[in-house]
């Protein structure tokens, strides 16, 4: 409805008499003031590219530096050593300049100056880099830091005592160092060890050996050649390699998901949740153009992340291609896609430059939601599309989606700020059988109908009819700490700053003659390849077994309490739950994040070591428990440490693989290494904003977190988050057409293993749960 404001601002007649000319005042208004929102986000990102850009000085600082060179001159003192003598001279020597001698002066001093300024704002920023390539503070433990670090510390915290933008430190980030050979094997070796017998180990090792003894220094060497040149080495090969060239289905396999709050509802009426829910994302967006977030630090520390996985959050869709899918991003988008019952929508959620207000975009949703028309031929299952197959979805999009109206309308999903599904069905913790309701809830997040999301899109946000809501992210541009921090913020900002009206709607006032949302049109003569593509993805999404529970009889408290790291007990607790459940051991991957370092992503953490396998060998006889599991704990606390400071096993192998593939070499050990299935996968999703409102006032607001697919066929996903003092919410994904798993039967392992854990190092743990019987309700 836009483009036809637009197209009737101006209107001609031509007549006998000449040409009469009639001009729409309030659309010639609307487009001046969404002109005017554009220049001030033009003008917004250049002061933004000058405060980032000399940071961690200021811009003010420049003339700090002028007027105390100007001071010093008027004392009859050169401090440039005769530089702006010479700078005055070659002034002079340029005949176009006709100035004063005062003139000149003046000019070379400003020169200087500039000069001066931009060497220092250099030199600051060489010398914070070198400071945030420091890490061995994260090596030592609490209570007993080193004077070294006491002062690295107290450095880092002067040279970023200026408030900074959300990419400010992007340039002072250390480059991702590459590991040496040896010591990626050493470790590699050690991973494996408990998992392989004595003959597999010793194969192992002779290949390790080889490996580095011929191929990996000449693989090595082009790596570092990469590392040179590049910002990362590992991070656009990952993106390319692990996500963007899969060609099997992105639902399930790749796209994980999020949750609403575990208690609270806000409001239960559809359209006001998806209103304040929208207002919430676009205000994030807005402080991500504007760079008004602050930039994530490492929790307690003034040491910042990388925030390079920002910029592709809004306004981004993961396009297939027939051997590898491109991410598109656009520089803005004032609209919505919008679907429900099988139809699609562009909402507008901008007017005349001006951000709708939550209860307007309630009103546009209702508006939707009211909407009596049915689905054209074949457009309700379209989305089917996206989850399935990737090759298909190429050749389907290449023959019936590269002109007419099809385009038309496949650019308003693909151009639109994220997606957004008004769904018809309830979910939530809710009626006589709560637990069995959130695992639909989960598993309803991760593919719905597999037709009625929009799996391409960054981010596919899902209300329900009953208020609840939840979002479907896809993981290229992207990991999971980056989009829970946008969903707490959303989540916080629907219910603590928007809020609703005793009767559940939104706030604000509305402008009733807002145009109502625009029906999007398809000629789609293409039924049996959505069929096709549909019949992939129901199979996928009908073995997906989901179980998502609340661990309530202790949370991070009482496990800190017993001066243990909260991760590290619940890997471990994971590690006995697994081999209760299957008698053996397993390769556990741990996602780790990078982001120390510019544009780093993650990291493997191979949880299962020596240390751990000892300690639950020796859990279940019964001997020498506490050492050994206080020994595994400090082991896993180790491991992570070193994959956040680039000295992790998988990410470096990965690459070496990279380029032994564009040399068209084969390697045994790395063919090998790279074909071990990951039996249990893991990831801790972070807490971040705590600040937006206080959990101990407000209990009720706890988050349920998210979860993701399993990556094995035979093996876990595990997600889980701690939230407060007193509960770890588990999610827990396995496979129906594996006959060893179970996600029930794995989480009561969880469980139990949790217990048992906090029961060695508390023996009296277990009475004081049994004298506080509410505890476990």
């Amino acid at each position: 409805m836009a483009e036809a404001h637009q197209a009737v601002a101006f209107q001609f007649t031509i007549t006998h008499e000449g040409i009469d000319l009639h001009l729409s005042y309030q659309a010639l208004n609307q487009i001046y003031l969404s002109g005017l929102r554009s220049w001030k986000k033009r003008i917004s990102r250049i002061k933004n590219r000058i405060i980032k850009g000399v940071y961690p000085a200021s811009p003010s600082s420049w003339l700090f530096v002028v007027i105390a060179i100007l001071a010093t001159m008027y004392m009859q003192s050169d401090p440039s050593m005769g530089i702006i003598t010479k700078i005055r001279e070659t002034i002079e020597a340029i005949e176009v300049l006709s100035l004063s001698a005062q003139g000149q002066t003046v000019l070379s001093v400003l020169l200087f100056s500039t000069l001066l300024w931009l060497s220092l704002i250099l030199a600051l920023r060489f010398c914070l880099k070198l400071l945030l390539s420091y890490h061995q503070w994260m090596f030592e433990l609490h209570g007993r830091i080193s004077t070294k670090t006491k002062v690295w510390a107290t450095l880092v915290r002067l040279l970023s005592s200026r408030k900074p933008l959300l990419y400010s430190y992007q340039t002072s980030l250390p480059h991702l160092p590459v590991p040496s050979i040896k010591d990626t094997l050493e470790r590699y070796l050690e991973s494996v060890k408990p998992l392989l017998d004595v003959a597999g180990f010793q194969r192992m090792t002779r290949l390790a050996a080889e490996f580095e003894k011929s191929l990996g220094n000449r693989l090595q060497k082009y790596l570092k050649l990469k590392a040179l040149w590049a910002t990362n080495y590992v991070s656009d090969w990952w993106e390319e390699y692990v996500y963007l060239r899969s060609r099997s289905p992105i639902m399930v396999n790749s796209n994980y998901y999020g949750m609403d709050f575990l208690y609270v509802t806000p409001t239960a009426t559809q359209a006001a949740r998806a209103g304040n829910t929208i207002t919430a994302l676009f205000l994030y967006r807005r402080k991500v153009n504007r760079e008004e977030l602050n930039p994530s630090r490492i929790p307690g520390t003034v040491i910042p992340l990388c925030a390079a996985q920002c910029e592709r959050m809004f306004n981004t869709t993961r396009t297939p291609g027939e051997e590898t899918d491109v991410l598109q991003h656009w520089q803005d988008s004032e609209f919505v896609a919008v679907y429900h019952r099988g139809r699609y929508f562009r909402l507008w959620v901008y007017r005349a430059g001006r951000l709708l207000s939550p209860r307007e975009i309630q009103y546009q949703i209702q508006r939707i939601l009211d909407d009596p028309s049915p689905p054209s031929p074949g457009e309700d299952k379209l989305g089917a599309l996206t989850a399935g197959n990737r090759m298909p979805w190429a050749q389907v999009r290449k023959q019936f989606f590269s002109s007419g109206v099809n385009k038309r309308s496949l650019d308003c999903i693909e151009k639109a700020a994220f997606f957004v599904t008004l769904d018809d069905q309830e979910e939530g913790m809710m009626g006589e059988n709560p637990s069995v309701n959130l695992d639909r809830y989960a598993k309803s997040l991760l593919h719905g109908k597999c037709y009625d999301r929009w799996f391409d899109k960054s981010l596919s946000v899902v209300v329900y009819k009953n208020g609840k809501n939840g979002l479907n992210a896809e993981h290229s541009w992207a990991d999971a700490p980056i989009v829970a921090h946008l969903w707490e913020f959303t989540l916080a900002t629907d219910a603590f700053h928007l809020g609703y009206t005793a009767d559940g709607n939104c706030r604000g006032e509305i402008e009733h003659s807002l145009p109502p949302p625009q029906r999007l049109s398809w000629d789609i003569p293409l039924q049996t390849h959505v069929s096709e593509s549909l019949a992939v993805a129901q199979a996928l999404a009908d073995d997906v077994d989901c179980h998502v529970f609340p661990f309530r009889e202790f949370g991070k408290g009482c496990i800190k309490k017993m001066k243990m790291s909260p991760d590290s007990f619940v890997q471990l607790a994971l590690q006995l739950a697994y081999y209760r459940d299957r008698g053996t051991f397993c390769l556990t991957y741990e996602a780790s994040m990078t982001r120390l370092f510019r544009e780093g992503r993650t990291e493997t953490v191979r949880s299962s070591s020596n240390e751990s396998c000892a300690f639950v060998l020796a859990l279940e006889d019964r001997e020498h428990c506490r050492k050994l599991f206080r020994k595994a704990a400090e082991k896993h606390q180790n491991l992570y440490r070193l994959a956040m400071t680039g000295s992790g096993i998988d990410r470096h192998l990965f690459c070496l693989y990279v380029v032994s593939k564009y040399l068209g070499v084969e390697s045994p050990f790395l063919k090998e290494v790279l074909s071990e299935p990951w039996r249990l996968s893991t990831s801790q999703t972070p807490v971040q904003q705590m600040e937006l409102f206080d959990l101990v006032n407000h209990p009720e607001f706890i988050s349920l977190g998210g979860g993701f697919g399993p990556v094995a066929d035979d093996g876990y996903g595990v997600s889980y988050i701690i939230m407060g003092e007193e509960m770890i919410n588990f999610h827990v994904s396995c496979k129906h057409s594996c006959t060893e798993t179970d996600s029930h039967k794995f989480g009561s392992q969880i469980s139990q293993a949790m217990m048992d854990l906090m029961t060695l190092l508390n023996p009296d743990f277990k009475e004081a749960t049994k004298a506080n019987p509410d505890k476990q309700s």
